[in-house]
């Protein structure tokens, strides 16, 4: 294996250093023949996720082939305009030149992608990486078996290996790519898993952007309109069966509302899932057995206001209220992963700042308010990656802002502009003229009014 990545990184190198990956027209027929690719397998696609996850068609395409064609849809429109060289102000001290900005690719660069949205979550950095114009390894979950064969046949068929490779395997594969030299990571994944990355990429100075998750919290006040909230809400939360790594984690409501709010989420599950949510076709499942036993584990059968039910065979479990949650309750934990709701509350708004501020910061934050002065404290004192105001999750869905962690919850951002600037490194250039020399930088040097002529100059 180890013989087959290093053939595989050799060839990759000296693909990237011919330089065919770098003019803009080859990005943008890369990034056609990767469209084409998607739009040919949608069908295969939506089977794997259907396989892998219990996924509804229009699901998949909803949260993941749409997607995926969206991001590559926009990288086509406007990788020209993101590739050129910049120009920036030049001091008078420079004078004659010309100084700018040019993004170059990384080079030869690591993409591995997760389980949960196994298919958007590896096209989109590999479109972005494309648009770059670096060559890449392709990593996909070995937990989403169904889906990583599709991507391997897809990428197979669309680009040479040398170009862009695809190679599957478990945690032994993930260690052997790791021991490698890369000139870029891209991970997606776990907080431990991340710690591992970044370790190795430490080691050889390797740039990374990790996209990890955490408990990503649902702040309801009594000012929120409470059914349409609750509707948001369940919305965000079970969509995939809550395997969202921004789905909101735990409600933290206003002890005046909470009630009227918990009525309204049952209410909204019912009427989005049905009274019997495990016989919904449209509705997922945990990924394998040893989820499915994680998740089972956090729920404490006296604190389930609606729920609870689970089909092993299926790997289903209801989507599950709890009510009457304390911070140290197993489900508070760890980040749940999984389609079970916490509700926590607090009585002063002035105390959700004080119980967020010794927490992890989240991948994700939501607030449900009418209150703009509670609206402006949140985004203005709380550290997260992203979230909204008054909706869920849908902040990741638009590629004119970048999607990343802090913190504990990642590094560095993707998606659209952000996703180019990931894969890119963009170089300082001061373009000097020849046909004059400004002799003040040299020695002797000349003290004085020379000093201040060169103060001024230097501003």
């Amino acid at each position: 294996m180890n013989e087959n990545i290093d053939e595989i990184l050799e060839k990759q190198r000296k693909f990237f250093q011919s330089g065919e990956t770098l003019p803009v027209s080859f990005r943008i027929a890369m990034l056609k023949k990767l469209r084409d690719a998607v739009r040919k397998y949608e069908g295969e696609i939506g089977d794997a996720l259907l396989a892998d996850l219990g996924k509804s068609d229009y699901e998949s395409y909803m949260c993941e082939t749409g997607l995926a064609l969206t991001e590559i849809s926009y990288m086509i429109k406007n990788v020209r305009r993101f590739a050129r060289e910049r120009r920036v102000h030049t001091p008078l001290a420079q004078f004659a030149s010309r100084s700018y900005k040019k993004p170059s690719p990384y080079g030869n660069v690591l993409i591995m992608s997760p389980w949960n949205y196994p298919f958007l979550l590896t096209i989109d950095p590999v479109a972005d990486a494309i648009a770059a114009g670096n060559t890449a390894v392709v990593k996909p979950s070995a937990y989403s078996p169904a889906t990583s064969a599709v991507i391997k046949t897809m990428l197979e068929e669309c680009f040479p290996p040398e170009y862009i490779a695809v190679v599957t395997g478990g945690r032994k594969e993930n260690a052997a790519l790791l021991e490698k030299k890369f000139d870029f990571i891209f991970f997606t994944g776990s907080q431990s898993v991340g710690k591992e990355v970044l370790r190795h990429a430490a080691e050889r100075l390797t740039p990374a952007v990790l996209e990890l998750g955490g408990k990503s919290p649902c702040i309801v006040d009594d000012t929120a309109k409470l059914k349409l909230a609750a509707k948001r809400i369940v919305f965000g939360k079970f969509l995939n069966c809550g395997q969202t790594c921004v789905a909101p984690d735990y409600i933290l409501c206003q002890r005046s509302v909470k009630d009227a709010l918990v009525q309204e989420i049952v209410a909204q599950i019912k009427a989005q899932y049905g009274e019997n949510p495990l016989a919904n076709p449209d509705y997922g499942k945990i990924v394998n057995e040893k989820h499915f036993n994680r998740i089972r584990g956090l729920i404490a059968p006296e604190k389930i206001v609606w729920g609870g039910k689970a089909d092993r065979a299926r790997l289903k479990i209801e989507p599950t209220v709890l009510d009457n949650v304390t911070w140290e309750d197993a489900v508070m934990q760890e980040e749940i992963f999984g389609p079970v709701l916490p509700v926590l509350t607090f009585d002063d708004f002035d105390e959700v700042f004080v119980l967020l501020a010794d927490k992890q910061k989240p991948l994700a934050l939501y607030l449900f308010s009418e209150d703009k002065r509670h609206i402006r404290a949140v985004t203005e004192r709380c550290s997260y990656g992203g979230g909204c105001i008054n909706d869920t999750i849908i902040h990741l869905a638009t590629n004119e802002m970048g999607f990343g962690g802090v913190g504990e919850s990642g590094m560095g951002a993707y998606h659209g502009k952000e996703g180019f600037d990931a894969f890119s490194h963009t170089k300082s250039i001061v373009d000097k003229k020849t046909w004059m020399d400004l002799s003040m930088r040299y020695q002797p040097y000349k003290k004085g009014l020379y000093g201040k002529i060169l103060h001024f100059f230097l501003r």
